[in-house]
């Protein structure tokens, strides 16, 4: 049966299905070809040379109860394997070990080419924050270290 009104949806409506398959590729071109802020200064820590990279410039966010910051790690010299455990928290002092080790939060995971920590942070940034790193080795030996925090996540 054929409609005796060939209105302007009527007509037009499959063009709208049309559009709404172009938006994927728009979406997966996006996840293909991320952008992230430069990465901190290099630093030495025992054997290793890290470089964290901050996956964003926005503030930290809510996750299970606690304020995290995202961040890779990247080990330029040195074999993440002879990392025991290590954490990274932001902060005006280091946090002791027993807090960190108290959850899931703030240790470094991932491949060999490059860790992924949920930082443990404050709910907003101070000039008095720094950013902690603290690995520990096999032999039980703990090394610490800190960056202070770019400039832009003080302005938010």
């Amino acid at each position: 049966m054929a409609r005796l009104k060939a209105t302007f949806w009527h007509r037009n409506k499959f063009k709208l299905s049309g559009l709404l398959l172009l938006l994927p590729v728009y979406y997966l071109y996006q996840s293909l070809h991320p952008s992230f802020p430069d990465s901190l200064q290099e630093q030495q820590i025992g054997a290793f040379k890290v470089a964290p990279m901050p996956l964003d410039l926005e503030s930290s966010y809510q996750h299970d109860g606690a304020y995290i910051k995202d961040f890779m790690v990247l080990f330029n010299q040195g074999n993440p394997e002879d990392i025991r455990q290590a954490f990274m928290s932001i902060g005006p002092a280091q946090l002791d070990l027993a807090t960190l080790q108290d959850g899931d939060l703030g240790i470094l995971h991932g491949s060999r080419y490059g860790k992924h920590v949920h930082a443990i942070a404050p709910e907003t940034f101070s000039a008095n924050d720094r950013i902690w790193l603290t690995i520990e080795n096999w032999q039980g030996e703990l090394n610490t270290i800190s960056w202070s925090l770019p400039a832009q996540w003080l302005a938010h």
